[in-house]
């Protein structure tokens, strides 16, 4: 049992997020590192749907998710010390130059448009690096390296 396990280390904001197999797999990656996973409705997809379910596989026992019903329910959970980094390809600043703390919010907008500008306006936006001609990485892969770079940083994973 590790010293940390039921506490969320990191919490991973999915904002309206529309495509089931993402949310499913990026449930698995907040399992994998014991963080939390709040989901702002409305989604593009039923809860329900077994391509959800599907993509999480056997984990979803181990998932600690938090339900919105609005993005306003969502800020109004939020703790006072609660600080949020918003991810998106339009952010200026790169990942690797945030300080991340435990239990700081890492924040992706949906698959197809992004976060909105009044968002993105609000918080602290970063960017991960994609040298190459795309435009932007599937949104599971994109939570997959907010939340690695933030453990790393934090030093977390020389304790597993």
């Amino acid at each position: 049992m590790y010293a940390w396990e039921n506490v969320p280390v990191f919490r991973v904001v999915l904002y309206e997020p529309e495509i089931p197999q993402n949310v499913g797999n990026i449930a698995r990656t907040t399992a994998a590192t014991a963080s939390e996973l709040h989901l702002v409705r409305p989604f593009g997809f039923r809860w329900g749907d077994p391509r959800l379910k599907r993509a999480g596989l056997d984990y979803w026992p181990h998932v600690n998710y938090v339900l919105h019903d609005s993005w306003q329910a969502f800020l109004g959970s939020l703790p006072p010390e609660g600080r949020i980094w918003a991810f998106s390809t339009r952010a200026g600043r790169l990942l690797y130059e945030a300080s991340f703390a435990d239990g700081d919010y890492l924040l992706f907008g949906p698959e197809t448009r992004g976060l909105p500008p009044e968002v993105l306006a609000r918080f602290p936006a970063l960017r991960i690096p994609m040298p190459g001609p795309v435009r932007s990485l599937n949104l599971a892969v994109s939570v997959g390296v907010g939340v690695y770079e933030a453990l790393r940083q934090i030093g977390l994973g020389r304790t597993w």
